[in-house]
């Protein structure tokens, strides 16, 4: 497996060298090889950070590259948050799956055998892409540890389908269709859809898979009931969910970072309601977060933002 570790990523304050109730993550995250995990049978949740640094996924998809850089990013927005996990809790950071060139497929392959690893040893996923390409690897490991007869239910928060076709080639913009024309047993919702960045096609292809979905414009705060009740309804029907987002899906005013920037993105705080809504229900397997490009982005703040949306999972995760 193509892995790099880099510690220089977790580094911050130091409040307290020996009161844990002062510690920051910097100081509890735990980088191991992944060869050496062991099964965690502890009193508390088992994190697993693995990064996906993978570019050609959105180059195929025409869009602007630099998301391989997000997962160090992203890690040094975590290293200084402070420690506010349940009794018990642990955090492992494994490294970096690296894309060599053009083998994306080849990447998504082991980032796929690495999440049903970590799954099989009871330590929950946390991936930090890369292109949102970075799911379909994603899904490929949660499909594996769930097993084949499993109703896999893929929420994802997204301002696009993700559906294109991929006769020429999988991309960025094709994961969702991939699956869905491949495994019976899966279904898909999606929330914050917007009109302006699918086209009409795009909402046939997903009219066509049967895709529930939730428009950004519905997703405001007097809509999130009924939203909530339609996400509740969808994992009902599924026996284990993995959750993604797309950092795009947020508006950039809050996220200029992303290769698609989104004026009529959704709220930060709308996300993490999603996302502290999954990270409760007891069927959730694994979370990603792609698309930030540090290379695009104004003062870290997408980066900063993805990093406290991956720390809020972990603190509301039951």
């Amino acid at each position: 497996m193509r892995v790099q570790h880099n510690a220089v990523c977790w580094q911050g304050r130091v409040d307290s060298e020996s009161d844990r109730l002062g510690f920051r993550l910097h100081q509890i995250v735990k980088l191991t090889p992944l060869a050496e995990l062991k099964k965690q049978d502890g009193p508390g949740p088992v994190f697993g950070l693995i990064g996906f640094r993978c570019d050609e996924g959105v180059r195929r998809n025409k869009g602007v590259p630099g998301a391989a850089k997000g997962p160090g990013a992203i890690r040094k927005a975590l290293a200084n948050l402070p420690w506010h996990l349940s009794e018990g809790a642990e955090v492992y950071d494994f490294g970096d799956i690296l894309c060599e060139g053009t083998e994306m497929e080849a990447a998504q392959a082991e980032l796929g055998n690495a999440v049903s690893f970590m799954l099989g040893k009871n330590v929950i996923p946390i991936i930090l892409g890369g292109g949102h390409e970075t799911f379909y690897g994603h899904y490929l490991g949660a499909r594996q540890a769930a097993g084949g007869s499993a109703r896999l239910g893929l929420v994802n928060i997204d301002a696009h389908f993700d559906m294109r076709p991929y006769d020429e080639q999988p991309s960025s913009g094709t994961m969702f269709k991939q699956v869905l024309d491949t495994d019976s047993r899966a279904g898909y919702f999606v929330a914050g859809i917007q009109k302006q960045g699918n086209t009409a096609a795009l909402f046939a292809e997903a009219k066509k898979h049967g895709v529930a979905y939730v428009l950004e414009e519905d997703l405001l705060p007097c809509g999130m009931e009924k939203a909530m009740g339609q996400l509740e309804e969808f994992a009902s029907g599924h026996d284990a969910l993995v959750l993604t987002l797309c950092t795009d899906a947020i508006s950039s005013a809050y996220a200029p970072g992303v290769s698609a920037p989104s004026p009529f993105g959704l709220e930060p705080k709308t996300v993490r309601e999603l996302i502290r809504t999954l990270a409760g229900n007891s069927k959730l397997l694994s979370f990603d977060v792609c698309e930030v490009n540090p290379d695009l982005d104004e003062q870290n703040r997408t980066a900063s933002l993805a990093a406290r949306l991956v720390h809020e999972f972990m603190m509301a995760w039951k």
